[in-house]
């Protein structure tokens, strides 16, 4: 079972998502895969703020990078929470870097993604993963930004097409696109 949630900037998504986890009591352990750097002071206090907001029945994996590898090897007793995919996004841009021509990063992340799907579409978990919508404020100004922008909208499509639940979120409100939710 996959289920997308997606929302804006403090949408309420993530709270959502881990209350839809917290909901699975058939599973013993439920994991959190943090896709967030704490590469700044601010980010680390935001980190730390999930931590402590989050039970003590969370097995947390923090993995910027190994998403598709890590749920590749997930096994049918586990419910996987991936927050966020943005985030993801953002690492993997990252990682490609500026060192290609843009059409040779726009294969590397396209495939980056594919990976994605494809593990998705090949696990025996529940995975739960949330994306913040980012198609609906301006066009970015500067190409790393709209590159970014581009290759998450396509993202989010590519994952809500293979997922059997896709919920938005507006104001900590849900509202279903696909499935149950």
């Amino acid at each position: 079972m996959i289920t997308l949630v997606l929302g804006g900037a403090r949408s309420g998504k993530s709270s959502y998502a881990e209350a839809k986890v917290a909901a699975c009591t058939e599973y013993s352990t439920k994991h959190y895969l943090a896709t967030a750097q704490a590469l700044d002071e601010e980010m680390e206090r935001r980190i730390s703020h999930h931590r402590t907001s989050r039970s003590h029945d969370w097995l947390v994996e923090e993995i910027p990078l190994a998403l598709a590898e890590r749920i590749e090897c997930a096994a049918q007793s586990e419910v996987i929470l991936v927050d966020c995919l943005t985030l993801w996004m953002t690492n993997v841009i990252v990682e490609v870097g500026d060192s290609v021509t843009p059409e040779r990063a726009d294969r590397m992340i396209q495939a980056r993604v594919a990976k994605l799907i494809d593990a998705l579409n090949n696990t025996p978990a529940t995975v739960v993963l949330v994306s913040n919508e980012v198609g609906l404020g301006i066009m970015p100004m500067g190409e790393v930004t709209r590159r970014y922008v581009d290759h998450a909208g396509w993202m989010n499509q590519a994952i809500a097409k293979v997922a059997d639940n896709v919920v938005f979120i507006a104001a900590g409100l849900p509202l279903k696109l696909k499935g149950e939710g």
